[in-house]
């Protein structure tokens, strides 16, 4: 993989950051204004962080991070999708690091990331154990009856 820039979101990075939602189908991405204008507005206020990964063309990738409610130093990782033609490139592995290296920093413990336990998501419970995260919890038929969700949990160093 060439090296990508990483950075935090911008107002004007939305309509890149919508394609790329469109394009992995997680939700719909007229959802995404309302999800990222607290952090954009400057009114997240809990340090969360949304960032974004250029291309060519603009935004390859979008991630968001906030920490857990009544919790120390426990975060999670609520959202990230590559563009799919970029999938496979190294591109979600560059946006994890970053992402742990600023939570390592600020002193922060632990990074959770939540997916489906159906399996049409093992690819990406293979990327997240490649990453060194450990599946922690699987909790039964929470989407939707038959469809798991599966916690994965991954040490910063900050005491965890």
């Amino acid at each position: 993989m060439t090296a990508v820039t990483i950075r935090p979101a911008v107002r004007d990075d939305l309509p890149g950051l919508r394609r790329v939602i469109d394009g992995v189908g997680l939700f719909p991405s007229d959802m995404l204004d309302g999800m990222v204008a607290p952090f954009l507005d400057g009114r997240a206020g809990t340090g969360e962080f949304w960032l974004t990964v250029d291309g060519d063309a603009g935004p390859i990738s979008v991630g968001y991070c906030a920490p857990e409610r009544m919790t120390e130093g426990t975060w999670n990782m609520l959202l990230i999708a590559v563009d799919p033609v970029r999938q496979g490139a190294g591109v979600g592995a560059a946006m994890m690091a970053e992402t742990e290296r600023l939570l390592a920093e600020s002193g922060q413990r632990i990074l959770l990331v939540e997916t489906s336990g159906l399996p049409e998501f093992e690819r990406t419970r293979a990327f997240y154990r490649g990453l060194g995260y450990d599946e922690e919890a699987r909790i039964r038929d929470f989407y939707q009856a038959g469809e798991d969700k599966v916690v994965f949990r991954k040490a910063l160093g900050g005491g965890a």
